[in-house]
């Protein structure tokens, strides 16, 4: 069954959806910070509400979270080949502590 909004009055800062996303007050927020950055990744928008008004919005960054293509960056990068070689010793006393 799908819902349909042109009956209903929904915050112009939602996207056009089957449902206003989740709204969580800020304690539940705070407590349940990893699982809420769960439904994020799943592709989930989050509302985090103040005394019942939207504060803050967790939405899934943009291109985030696609599949990895592998040799995507073949070309782009260049490592030296003695990028692993020992550091001269003034420069390795730099990292040393005192």
């Amino acid at each position: 069954m799908t819902k349909s909004h042109e009956n209903q009055s929904v915050p112009s800062f939602f996207p056009a959806r089957e449902e206003p996303p989740e709204s969580v007050n800020i304690h539940q927020a705070k407590t349940h910070f990893s699982k809420l950055l769960r439904k994020v990744q799943r592709g989930q928008e989050i509302v985090i509400a103040k005394a019942g008004k939207p504060l803050a919005r967790l939405v899934p960054m943009e291109g985030a979270g696609g599949p990895r293509i592998e040799g995507q960056d073949r070309g782009k990068v260049w490592i030296a080949d003695d990028f692993d070689a020992p550091l001269p010793d003034d420069e390795a006393a730099l990292f040393e502590e005192p």
